[in-house]
């Protein structure tokens, strides 16, 4: 079979921006929920909570329990100036790698503050321009961070988030990421509770989500791209539960594009997967064949974007293009805050 060269462009759809979420639907489970058959090319519209009416016993769900920090803050340099710094991956301890707007302030051993309790010194800068930084500050960095820090909503959200923990699913546990798991956002307690005692089994991973999500495609050639890496970990539980799935031929469902790479990432040709930890840097994108996920809960994306290019692994070009034709018609809300699309 002849091996398709795809451009970004292939990847693109008009969105007015009108159908841009600017903030959260209350429950958070009344979102709308776009079901998309594959077998069948058949559309459903629905409400997220009758995602129960789709799933079966035996179903695992595959949640990513990273927790979103606020990682976005502003420095003062030592002759005034502002410098908007994006805290995406911790080093050690007090070390950090770090998003610096504009850039040209953090020059090598330049030090800058946030507030009067963190400053912080440049100590060196990475090939794609991220900065390294050390942090100096008294107490525990996380009491720091909550005092100086801000939810580090994406560029396309206008409105203030009114309440931060809207940021952040309900089963968030691990803080590290620098943006949501989006899809996650859509579940709550009860309708999780409901779902496991319908007989579904939710298995945690973690994959810390960072620059990856914020930086867009920019080569042509999408072979071209190249990802930032992100930090993953499986549980011993977690591929237990997954592995026991795919041996008896039930259905692995993971819920958003992160739980995807996250799996992705680790599982062998049989879709297995081991208990372990590391970076990833894997970028999905048509033809691939999925080795460990069956069905996918998402969020719509933006045009051109990595993630649209792993959605249509699933679906094919085509196909996913005409499901976000469809949901713009039908004015469902998209990206972040938005609704949510389930592939099965």
């Amino acid at each position: 079979m002849e091996k398709v060269q795809y451009k970004k462009s292939d990847f693109y759809y008009d969105l007015p921006e009108e159908r841009i979420a600017q903030t959260p639907v209350e429950p958070r489970d009344s979102s709308r929920l776009l079901v998309y058959h594959r077998q069948t090319k058949q559309i459903e519209d629905k409400i997220f909570r009758d995602i129960e009416d789709y799933l079966q016993a035996g179903d695992v769900l595959v949640v990513n329990n990273t927790k979103v920090i606020p990682a976005r803050m502003y420095a003062l340099t030592k002759n005034g100036g502002v410098v908007e710094v994006l805290l995406l991956k911790r080093h050690d301890l007090n070390t950090w790698e770090v998003l610096m707007r504009p850039g040209k302030k953090g020059k090598i051993g330049v030090t800058m503050t946030i507030g009067d309790e963190l400053s912080f010194v440049v100590k060196d800068i990475t090939e794609t321009g991220e900065r390294i930084v050390e942090f100096s500050y008294e107490g525990a960095f996380e009491d720091v961070l909550s005092k100086v820090g801000t939810m580090p909503l994406p560029p396309y959200i206008k409105e203030k988030l009114e309440n931060q923990a809207r940021y952040n699913t309900v089963y968030s546990k691990v803080d590290g990421s620098a943006a949501a798991p989006t899809a996650g956002l859509h579940f709550t307690d009860g309708l999780l509770d409901r779902l496991k005692a319908k007989g579904v089994q939710v298995a945690e991973v973690l994959l810390h989500v960072g620059l990856g999500t914020f930086r867009p495609v920019s080569e042509e050639i999408i072979t071209d791209h190249k990802m930032h890496s992100e930090y993953y970990q499986v549980s011993e539980e977690a591929a237990e539960i997954i592995n026991a799935a795919k041996k008896e031929g039930r259905r692995v469902i993971a819920v958003g594009t992160t739980s995807v790479r996250t799996l992705e990432s680790v599982a062998d040709e049989k879709g297995l997967v081991q208990a372990c930890s590391g970076n990833t840097e894997i970028f999905l994108y048509p033809p691939y064949q999925m080795k460990c996920v069956d069905a996918l809960i998402t969020n719509f994306h933006l045009p051109e974007s990595t993630l649209i290019m792993l959605v249509a692994c699933l679906t094919g070009r085509e196909e996913i293009l005409d499901v976000y034709k469809y949901a713009v018609e039908q004015k469902y809300r998209f990206f972040s805050f938005g609704d949510a699309c389930f592939i099965v």
